[in-house]
């Protein structure tokens, strides 16, 4: 996709969804790498129905690496893969405490050193918590609406993640990751995209080939 048009895309998603942000509850730093965590193959909804009452038990980054891990387990079970996202979250407590002084790092570096934190992971926690915007959070939201855009040939998500980079200015990075997945939840469905619908529809390579 030409420049010229990917802000097109970037302004009209913006204009379609003002209220786009981040869908994950969390009060303090520790508790979004949590919900990040969790929220691998579930949905933020799902999330948001576990973490209440699993930040009631664990107040502490310290609560979360002396939590024992069946009864962790059991209070994350609905989101899914629960044994290894139980084992990474008491891992990552106590990488936090021992090599941060208790403190969530703020650098892609140190954060992709912690125990279930990812690239992406970390993009969405530095964003979040720290209001950085040094990269672009792929999800499969993001993912699958740069391909069909056009935004991008590129199937892993570290790739789509330069392309976006590459294509939008930095100015737009900080928004793009929340507009692509409220558009992928409201409009460009994956069983059933609304492109008639779509305020994008005239810049979709996808849109236009079903033309």
């Amino acid at each position: 996709m030409k420049k010229s048009d990917a802000l097109i895309l970037f302004n009209r998603l913006k204009e379609y969804y003002p209220d786009a942000t981040c869908s994950l509850d969390f009060k303090e730093p520790f508790q979004l790498v949590v919900a990040v965590m969790l929220s691998a193959q579930c949905t933020d909804e799902r999330v948001n129905k576990t973490t209440p009452a699993l930040f009631s038990r664990c107040k502490t980054i310290q609560d979360f690496a002396d939590i024992d891990i069946n009864e962790l387990e059991k209070i994350i079970h609905p989101c899914g893969f629960y044994k290894n996202k139980a084992k990474n979250i008491k891992l990552c407590a106590r990488q936090v405490l021992e090599n941060f002084n208790g403190v969530v790092p703020h650098t892609m570096k140190e954060l992709t050193s912690l125990a279930g934190v990812g690239r992406k992971s970390a993009n969405v926690i530095m964003l979040e918590v720290f209001g950085i915007a040094e990269g672009v959070a792929v999800d499969t939201h993001a993912k699958r609406i740069s391909n069909l855009t056009g935004l991008s040939k590129e199937k892993e998500p570290e790739k789509i993640e330069q392309d976006l980079l590459k294509t939008f200015p930095k100015e737009c990075w900080k928004d793009l990751n929340h507009l692509l997945v409220w558009h992928g939840r409201n409009t460009c469905i994956a069983r059933n995209p609304k492109c008639d619908i779509c305020p994008i529809s005239d810049v979709c390579k996808f849109a236009k080939s079903k033309k």
